[in-house]
């Protein structure tokens, strides 16, 4: 009979001047989990100019690493996975130092991933009874993960949770391009990568400071929009602009049908603004059919590179078990 390969399991936690709640979350972080051998504590520090390392040092983290300046959150989680995987991670979880996450939940959340029923699991927060939460962000949180589940096509019910499972495969498999958040692009990047997504309900924990990813409703909109439209770009080119392309084609026939029946009944006199309208209409429109295509060639060759990209991390890293 074979025997299991033993599991490992890192929990990375990126920080940003933690040092007053840092100690908290490790404090509520398990120290055994059934079906796990190993746990690990990785710290990415995103150049902090408190205490938090001698925090995390102190405390008895396994791993810290550091960026020497601030780079944001995206840039201290990618830090993570690829630390993670270098340790030999075969299931990483990423959670923040604020202690939002109820931290007894990991196992309910690596749980999908170690019956190998999902690749990645997100931990859905209970949105409607945060008390901290105001009404429109709660209402801006469904709408979002209502329009990520759209560009994805994947069944995530709370996209901006930080609080996610990765397997080894999973992780092998991220890019991260935007600089604000990771967590919209990478379920994206799952549903155009075939990758299984699940979510599972967690908990959460009392506030213990303002967000600084939300400093403002208006701001989070904005940087949340403009993240979504920029992953969807580039992993969903010839969805984006062909229905731009068949927006402005379509403007373009009806100005054009609307110019003809005008000329069959005899009052096409007039109407030379129509004419050049839809001209400039269905050339726009062309164009953006043609660009489209293209863009989509170009698609398919980021993906065969991000294969190329997964195969030499195997390589060097080692492939899942």
């Amino acid at each position: 009979m074979i025997k299991p390969a033993p599991v490992k399991l890192i929990i990375q936690i990126p920080c940003y001047n933690e040092a007053a709640t840092l100690r908290i979350a490790l404090d509520a972080l398990p120290r055994s989990i059934p079906g796990v051998d190993t746990i690990e504590i990785l710290i990415v520090d995103d150049g902090s100019a408190d205490d938090t390392v001698r925090v995390a040092r102190e405390w008895g983290v396994h791993h810290v690493i550091s960026h020497v300046r601030n780079k944001g959150l995206a840039a201290a989680f990618m830090t993570g996975i690829t630390n993670g995987l270098a340790l030999g991670a075969d299931i990483i979880v990423n959670t923040d130092a604020d202690n939002q996450y109820k931290a007894s939940d990991i196992p309910r959340l690596i749980e999908p991933i170690l019956k190998r029923e999902a690749e990645i699991v997100i931990g859905a927060r209970p949105i409607g009874d945060i008390q901290h939460f105001s009404p429109i962000k709660k209402g801006l949180q469904k709408l979002g993960s209502a329009v990520v589940r759209w560009v994805s096509d994947t069944n995530v019910s709370d996209a901006p949770s930080g609080f996610r499972a990765f397997s080894r495969h999973a992780a092998m498999q991220i890019n991260v391009f935007t600089q604000y958040t990771y967590t919209l692009e990478t379920i994206i990047q799952a549903g155009v990568r075939n990758i299984s997504v699940v979510s599972v309900p967690v908990g959460t924990n009392a506030d213990l400071r303002p967000s600084r990813l939300v400093k403002s409703i208006g701001s989070y909109v904005r940087r949340s929009m403009a993240t979504m439209g920029h992953v969807f770009v580039i992993y969903r080119p010839f969805r984006f602009l062909g229905t731009v392309a068949a927006v402005l084609l379509g403007a373009g026939l009806l100005l054009g049908m609307r110019y003809l029946y005008f000329v069959l009944t005899g009052e096409g006199k007039g109407h030379v603004q129509s004419v050049i309208l839809t001209a400039i209409l269905l050339i726009m429109g062309f164009n953006t059919l043609a660009l489209a295509i293209l863009a989509n060639l170009i698609s398919v060759n980021r993906r065969l590179m991000e294969d190329v990209q997964v195969h030499l991390r195997e390589l060097r890293l080692g492939k899942p078990r």
